[in-house]
């Protein structure tokens, strides 16, 4: 291979025009899955269970001004992200939609990180991709509202960015398997799988310990492959198999919502151009849909034209890779203190539990007692909060403005907390000699946070 060759192949496949059905198929299916995801979010009742009922959220750091509307307006974001989503999938007003999905869904995701998950983020950054590409110029109504917006052929980086992200999070969340629990203790899975042990057929293998040491390295191998079996086309198809199989296998052995349904619907944007128009061509038969395709083609030059997003684009994937790497900037271990776990593609590698007392001394009184929780918090919020330091740093904030709301003026408050990580025994979690009333939130290490080794001696 010459010299450069190898660098000149990745520009050229970022530049040079490809048709443009690949961006339709994602439109369509991610569209067409957001639609039911939503849905299916509202008839749970989990607008009103997450969002309305709760009298206090874990926002995210710096994210304190975003509060939730009435439970009218809660229903009101859904109901707008609901059509977006169709917007999205039928190509109506594609811009108009994509960034109502987009800022909706950012809304909503913003709320309360007690239910933040893997692929509610993901979701957030492929609506994110979407604003920058035009993926409604063919097979949309936009098109048949305005057939001069009808484009064959765009630049390969439109298509290529989504290739990258999903890549970046496959490759990431198998990096994130190298861990001793997972690899040699075959944690958590040796505690999840019996737990399916009532399933016919597989059932009793489930609860075979080999089984649990299978799943652990064949996850591993499978994430940090897959996306290099995906890109080539000489094992694209058995690639996209072994997708289909392993995320319908993950969603039949754990509750973990649409995710599986979402990476299968996205991964499609590995196949190529011809197997993407073959794809449209069955769905306009499939609806008896006429029409020829244009060949004229208006490629979207946005390099030459915006090299804004270029910078930003660059930008974005920049801090994909660098933000999984951040919890090495913080001391102890990365599954106890959860110091930059969030955003960085770790997906389901711990089983952990906790308990957390609560107390509140008045200064002025001497008096000492625990806050009780019933009322303040759902189930969920309290199961999610007493396992993540910074989730318990807010609520011990809360407790302090609540407490001083009823006139008590300089309330401290401490927290009796015990975790259990992998099946490994409970241990004392935070230092419950520290007022966490008085310990400021930030990106620093939480020095108040015990070492699972360490022993607390009370005086």
């Amino acid at each position: 291979m010459k010299p450069g060759k190898f660098g000149n192949s990745i520009v050229y496949s970022f530049t040079d025009e490809r048709h443009i059905a690949p961006l339709v198929v994602l439109r369509i299916a991610f569209g067409a899955i957001m639609f039911i995801s939503t849905i299916r979010f509202i008839m749970k009742g989990w607008v009103v269970d997450f969002y309305v009922n709760p009298k206090f959220h874990f926002t995210f750091y710096g994210f304190d001004w975003v509060k939730p509307f009435n439970e009218t307006g809660m229903y009101l974001v859904f109901a707008v992200m609901a059509i977006a989503a169709l917007g999205i999938m039928f190509g109506f007003f594609y811009r108009i939609s994509s960034l109502a999905f987009f800022i909706s869904f950012f809304y909503i995701e913003l709320l309360d990180k007690t239910y933040y998950l893997n692929h509610y983020y993901f979701v957030t950054l492929i609506s994110f991709l979407l604003l920058f590409v035009p993926a409604n110029r063919y097979f949309s109504f936009d098109v048949r509202r305005n057939p001069s917006l009808n484009a064959t052929h765009v630049p390969g980086w439109m298509i290529n960015i989504f290739k990258l992200q999903l890549f970046i999070v496959y490759f990431f969340a198998g990096i994130s398997k190298i861990n001793y629990d997972w690899l040699i203790e075959a944690m958590p899975l040796k505690i999840w799988l019996p737990a399916n042990q009532h399933l016919p057929v597989i059932g009793y293998w489930l609860g075979q310990t080999w089984v649990a040491y299978f799943f652990s390295w064949f996850g591993l191998v499978y994430d940090l492959s897959i996306g290099f079996l995906l890109l080539d086309h000489r094992t694209r198809k058995i690639a996209y198999i072994t997708v289909i199989i392993f995320h319908v296998l993950t969603a039949l052995l754990f509750k973990i919502g649409m995710f599986p349904y979402i990476m299968i619907c996205v991964t499609i944007i590995f196949f190529s151009e011809n197997f993407q128009l073959n794809l449209i061509r069955k769905i306009k038969a499939l609806f008896r849909m006429n029409g020829s395709e244009v060949v004229s083609s208006h490629p979207e030059r946005l390099i030459s034209q915006r090299p804004w997003i270029t910078v930003l684009l660059v930008s974005y994937f920049t801090l994909q890779l660098l933000v999984p790497f951040r919890y090495l900037l913080y001391p102890g271990k990365l599954f106890w203190t959860e110091e930059g776990y969030r955003f960085s593609w770790r997906v389901m590698l711990m089983e952990k539990g906790g308990t957390a007392f609560f107390y509140v001394e008045d200064v002025k009184t001497g008096r000492k007692f625990e806050a009780f929780n019933p009322g303040l918090l759902t189930s969920l919020q309290e199961k999610m909060m007493t396992t993540q330091p910074d989730m318990i740093l807010q609520y011990a904030h809360f407790l302090d403005a609540e407490y001083r709301k009823k006139g008590m003026t300089d309330p401290i408050v401490t927290v009796q907390s015990y975790v259990t990580l992998n099946g490994a025994g409970s241990r004392l979690f935070i230092d419950s000699t520290v007022d966490l009333s008085a310990q400021k939130e930030s990106f620093l290490p939480k020095s108040w946070i015990l070492s699972p080794d360490k022993k607390i001696v009370k005086p």
